[in-house]
């Protein structure tokens, strides 16, 4: 951002971009996981009542750590 566009959005916004930015990949992260806790919990209580099998069940788990992992490398690089 230009220095006219960063005083624009502080003027606006009464906060820094780089404040904004922080809060935005928070939200990001929080999101993801509330989801993967869900995703997890589902699976497991699918797999205690035999509808799924571990593999199904460790494949979820597998699934979400990567999603988590790549999301972290691209946002937090």
């Amino acid at each position: 951002m230009t220095p006219a566009q960063i005083s624009a959005f502080q003027a606006n916004s009464s906060i820094t971009p780089a404040i904004m930015a922080t809060v935005l990949v928070g939200f990001v992260f929080a999101v993801l996981l509330l989801w993967g806790a869900w995703a997890i919990r589902t699976a497991y209580v699918g797999w205690a009542e035999n509808r799924i099998n571990q593999r199904q069940f460790l494949g979820v788990v597998v699934r979400f750590l990567a999603m988590y992992l790549v999301l972290t490398f691209f946002l937090l690089s």
